[in-house]
């Protein structure tokens, strides 16, 4: 069983950049859907990701088809604010299969149709949408994340360390 955070079509290198860094820190692979708004040299990529892209498990797919074929046998999750189900009423502790968090791009989310063929597993973060139209992609990316992993009791994850300066001890 595996965690996957799934990018479609992303367009802001340091979205990406930053949700690469969260994927390193929790051992999650991640899937990058093309075209992509950016050239993944991208310098603001690079930065947002620091030093830890030797780190990141990364697949890109071609379209979403293609990536529907890799993931046929997983669990979809997609995210969106147009979910009927809040993403923390979802059980994540199945350990036989694959679980792939799908978010759309920042500008316009994922595709209607993909939406409407797969509307039993479109959940929302609750928010305020007077307030705002969407909650930041990596920081929904990292909400998804942990709760998955708590509710999978935090598997191959440290609950703590101990650092040789450590300010702690």
């Amino acid at each position: 069983m595996a965690n996957h955070i799934v990018l479609f079509e992303p367009q802001i290198p340091a979205n990406t950049g930053n949700i690469a860094r969260t994927c390193a820190g929790t051992n999650t692979h991640l899937h990058l859907i093309e075209p992509l708004g950016f050239l993944t040299d991208d310098k603001h990529l690079k930065r947002a990701g620091l030093d830890y892209w030797n780190d990141v498990n990364i697949t890109y797919h071609a379209d979403l088809d293609a990536f529907l074929d890799h993931a046929k046998n997983g669990q979809l999750h997609l995210i969106t604010k147009f979910g009927h189900r809040i993403y923390s009423e979802v059980d994540y502790t199945d350990t036989e299969e694959d679980h792939y968090f799908i978010f759309g791009k920042e500008t316009t989310g994922l595709p209607e149709e993909f939406m409407r063929a797969h509307e039993e597993d479109c959940l929302r973060i609750p928010m305020d949408d007077t307030h705002i139209r969407s909650l930041n992609l990596s920081n929904t990316a990292a909400i998804l994340i942990y709760e998955a992993l708590r509710q999978q009791n935090f598997v191959n994850m440290e609950l703590t360390h101990h650092y040789q300066n450590d300010k702690l001890d």
